[in-house]
């Protein structure tokens, strides 16, 4: 097991100084759904939430989310990101969120990518939850991320099940 990186010798957490490490491309794909009641589906398809266009509304949150990483997440450094995709789509009793983001820099943009896709669901929720507040986020995962030191990296391949696409 690798040691932690933001725990020093005391225990104690600290933000890792990333200022001798090459600049270099890198970016991370992150995925996530949230289930949804038939009612509160068919307002995000049929675009008749009270709110707004759900997806596209959604679609923003992803991308501010990743721009403000770390304004949430405290050891995070900020990074000057390049580009972020956020999409969004319905399938069966839910909606899928899944977010690419890219930058030239330090550190890699996992938990951009991460907070893109929770950011994304979390919106969803807010703008139907007036429809029905039983609704379900999981699923939230990397998916892959490239460049740095430790090169590509990429999930393992689910087994469809009831929360495939």
């Amino acid at each position: 097991m690798q040691p932690l990186t933001h725990v020093d010798e005391r225990g104690d957490a600290h933000m890792v100084d990333v200022g001798d490490k090459a600049i270099t491309k890198r970016s991370a794909t992150a995925e996530g759904w949230i289930v949804l009641p038939p009612a509160a589906l068919s307002a995000v398809v049929e675009r008749t939430a009270k709110k707004g266009d759900v997806l596209a509304v959604a679609q923003l949150a992803g991308v501010q989310g990743a721009k403000r990483t770390s304004d949430w997440i405290p050891l995070c450094h900020p990074l000057p990101i390049s580009g972020v995709e956020v999409t969004l789509h319905a399938a069966d009793d839910r909606v899928w969120a899944r977010a690419t983001v890219r930058t030239e820099w330090r550190t890699g943009v996992e938990m951009e990518a991460l907070t893109a896709v929770t950011a994304a669901l979390l919106t969803v929720y807010d703008m139907v939850k007036a429809v029905d507040k039983g609704m379900e986020i999981g699923g939230v995962r990397l998916l892959e991320k490239r460049g740095g030191r430790s090169g590509t990296w990429r999930a393992a391949t689910r087994e469809p099940d009831a929360t495939s696409r």
